[in-house]
């Protein structure tokens, strides 16, 4: 090096640093850019980044989009940030900070109107591909796009989507396998991406292993919450109706926690009288009094495929794919058991509990 370190106080760009370091500038570049496939010398490489934290230097994110004509920023549509969401975000923004690009999220709250608004919107600020979460998208745009739990096949969207057949399959053989056939099931709302799949996908396997869908203990769910708020009220009125059942298949684990909550306000214990599963392992399961069993969707992953399939179709690594399936996987814990567990008492205090309220009661004789 035969020139003194600039002042730190002065911008350092990468022209300054190279003349610093006595190297050419494409040199510095590739290095401080990780470009995969030089030889460098690996000492070379250490002092470059060396100087560049001793110098502060800050590469021009504008002068590196107008040369690449790129952003390095990803735009994310979004429902809310609840629990499902939060984690298939987690997973998206770590692989993005990975790889070294920047993302904005856009709320929508389900509302058309402001997909298609801040759709618009995200590609004005120069988002150089969009990922959608759990969002009803009716077109493709002119970026490379994901949308995780997209169901609908539109032409330049790539779909990451759970095997919800699988799903079926795991949930009603568990509670099959534990005696359960009087079961009583939730429907999600009909703005959720996965409602309508995941409920056709029960009634098959339902029909297939013989478990009959009772109109009278099926609850619609249709509120726009993120609580266990969203549970509670349906579990109520699923109990008024008087039709007796031993499990309860919930849409996801926050409408399962508010139904076990209903139950327990009645006096009825899970699993005890009621067994409950639950959808999507949210962190909060685990942790929930019972711990929930539940269906578990890979939410972080998710987030990382869609990621990386935007960031491949950008840099030309991978052709488009139309759809990513991912497994689920069942997690057994305390919120469900076999119904010949169930104790003489439990079933007297059903009874009990059935005449004060008026209402009917959950399981078994």
């Amino acid at each position: 090096m035969g020139k003194k370190p600039p002042a730190k106080k002065d911008r350092i760009g990468l022209k300054k640093l190279a003349e610093y370091l006595g190297l050419n500038p494409a040199t510095v570049s590739v290095v401080l850019n990780d470009v995969p496939g030089r030889s460098i010398p690996q000492a070379t490489r250490d002092r470059i980044k060396a100087a560049a934290r001793q110098l502060n230097y800050r590469p021009s994110l504008l002068a590196r989009s107008l040369r690449n004509q790129r952003t390095l920023t990803i735009g994310i549509l979004v429902p809310e940030l609840d629990g499902y969401h939060t984690q298939v975000m987690s997973g998206i923004g770590d692989h993005l900070l990975e790889a070294g690009y920047f993302y904005f999220t856009a709320h929508h709250r389900h509302r058309q109107n402001l997909v298609e608004e801040y759709g618009r919107m995200l590609l004005s600020r120069g988002a150089d591909a969009l990922i959608a979460i759990d969002t009803a998208l009716e077109h493709g745009f002119s970026v490379p796009t994901a949308a995780v739990a997209g169901h609908r096949q539109i032409p330049s969207v790539t779909n990451v989507v759970l095997d919800h057949r699988f799903a079926a399959e795991l949930t009603l053989t568990h509670l099959h396998s534990l005696g359960h056939r009087q079961i009583a099931f939730m429907k999600g709302q009909s703005f959720s991406s996965d409602s309508e799949e995941r409920w056709e996908s029960l009634i098959a396997v339902a029909r297939e292993i013989g478990i009959e869908i009772r109109r009278e203990t099926t609850v619609q769910l249709e509120r726009d919450l993120t609580s266990p708020e969203l549970g509670y009220p349906v579990m109520q009125q699923l109990l008024s109706r008087g039709r007796k059942f031993t499990a309860l298949v919930a849409f996801n684990d926050t409408s399962a926690i508010g139904a076990i909550r209903a139950l327990q306000d009645l006096g009825l214990s899970v699993p005890e009288d009621v067994s409950v599963i639950g959808f999507d392992d949210i962190n909060v399961a685990a942790f929930n009094n019972p711990r929930l069993t539940t269906i578990r969707q890979p939410l972080s992953n998710m987030g990382r495929i869609a990621a990386q399939c935007v960031l491949n179709q950008l840099n030309g690594s991978e052709r488009f794919r139309r759809q990513i399936t991912v497994e689920p996987e069942l997690v057994v814990r305390e919120s469900t058991r076999a119904v010949n567990q169930a104790t003489p008492a439990g079933s007297a205090k059903r009874s009990k509990i059935a005449l004060k309220s008026g209402a009917g009661f959950a399981g078994t004789d």
